[in-house]
């Protein structure tokens, strides 16, 4: 599994075109920071959403996420969900 930056990051996007059916190209200069979810996301996600990346994440990389604030605050960007991946995988190891 990609574990280093940006591999990570980039794979996670990938993963969230694909888990939420984006139909549209992304912006060139999007970057890993922006909002996942909500209306000032360019990937035009809302909460349904969240749950199939989740779901999505969860099979990719065997890790458990479970319903906690935590959880909120990983889903607020590609990156954020990168370092909260990490950190899963890392308790894990």
């Amino acid at each position: 599994m990609p574990a280093s930056s940006p591999e990570l990051e980039n794979d996670l996007q990938a993963l969230i075109v694909k888990s939420c059916n984006i139909e549209f190209d992304l912006p060139d200069d999007l970057t890993h920071d922006e909002p996942l979810i909500g209306p000032e996301s360019p990937y035009g996600l809302d909460s349904l959403d969240a749950v199939e990346i989740i779901v999505a994440v969860q099979r990719r990389y065997k890790v458990r996420i479970g319903a906690d604030e935590n959880n909120r605050e990983a889903l607020r960007s590609v990156k954020a969900l990168a370092a909260y991946v990490r950190q899963l995988q890392a308790a894990q190891a």
